[in-house]
């Protein structure tokens, strides 16, 4: 594998860009063998339009942006390095993946303090778009129902089984997910091997199967709206609002996103505004409702400023399916 990037470019955002905390979505867990931060660098490997390819993002000029404890100032460029036969189509991407046209102007959080604090100290804070539907909608699907832990031990080692190495350096080793004929492929056994249960292999399938016709919800949305993107991966057995939202709001920059049926969301989202220790999806949809068009921003924002609602009962155990 070559160290020689295939292409490069020195970007300069035009509004303030916070790397880890605008692509820190993209990584499935710290082992995420297709996306993560080495040394205040984001990798992220994947298969494009133009082809499988290695993307390498540096702040340029100071590492802040890259840092988790970074304050979010811009930089004066970012540098984007890239290999394999997608390199011109990933660097023609980056504006899109840093949020550039990710416009908070609108938004308005000034009669809740915390928030008014976090949007105010976090000013690089965007939401990417990766103009890549499967890739988010995978792991989305691997997600379903279960632990964090669960869902990335799953996604890398369906990586690692079925993808392959991505162009690129040796070092960080990068891996591209797997294309949908070989999802298409896996075995019972395997899936029962990855601790995936029938359920959420089935939508992987489901999804595997369509995946030209989910590719152009990048292109519906933009032409007949992010709703009409929406209600196409609606279509697809096994894929619900939840997973529809955590995919729209990666792939499409959806600014609108709310992912109904999260486990903790909506605890943390009315814990945020309301103090109240326990909230149901419900009330966490009336109490975002004032932020319509803007609610991925809001509950970013939510997140971000690390409010979380009291722990009662035992901690959710992760069932080891694999070996059932």
């Amino acid at each position: 594998m070559s160290s020689t990037p295939t292409a490069e470019l020195r970007w300069r955002p035009t509004a303030p860009v916070d790397l880890a905390r605008t692509l820190g979505p993209l990584c499935h867990g710290a082992g995420d063998p297709t996306a993560r931060f080495v040394g205040g660098t984001f990798w992220w490997a994947c298969r494009t339009p133009a082809g499988p390819g290695t993307l390498a993002l540096t702040a340029a000029g100071t590492d802040v942006l890259a840092r988790a404890g970074g304050d979010g100032r811009a930089s004066t460029d970012v540098l984007a390095r890239a290999w394999g036969s997608g390199a011109d189509w990933l660097l023609a991407a980056v504006p899109g993946l840093l949020g550039d046209s990710d416009d908070w102007s609108a938004l308005d959080v000034s009669g809740h303090r915390v928030l008014a604090e976090v949007h105010r100290h976090r000013p690089g804070v965007r939401l990417t778009r990766t103009g890549l539907v499967l890739h988010s909608l995978v792991p989305a699907c691997l997600e379903q129902r279960v632990t964090g832990q669960e869902a990335f031990r799953a996604w890398r080692l369906l990586t690692r089984a079925y993808g392959e190495p991505a162009p690129g350096p040796a070092e960080p080793r990068m891996w591209l997910p797997a294309e949908p004929s070989r999802l298409l492929a896996v075995p019972s056994w395997d899936w029962h091997r990855f601790g995936v249960d029938a359920k959420r292999y089935r939508a992987i399938r489901a999804v595997a199967t369509v995946a030209n016709r989910l590719e152009e919800c990048v292109e519906l949305a933009q032409t007949a709206g992010l709703d009409a993107a929406r209600k196409r991966l609606a279509l697809v057995p096994g894929v619900g609002p939840w997973t529809v939202a955590e995919t729209t709001v990666r792939a499409l920059g959806d600014p609108d996103a709310v992912s109904v049926g999260d486990f903790h969301l909506s605890n943390v989202v009315g814990f945020a505004l309301t103090g109240a220790a326990r909230t149901d999806d419900a009330t966490m949809l009336e109490l975002l409702a004032p932020w319509a068009g803007q609610r991925a921003r809001v509950v970013k924002l939510i997140l971000l400023s690390g409010l979380t609602p009291p722990k009662f009962g035992p901690r959710f155990s992760p069932k080891d399916m694999s070996r059932i």
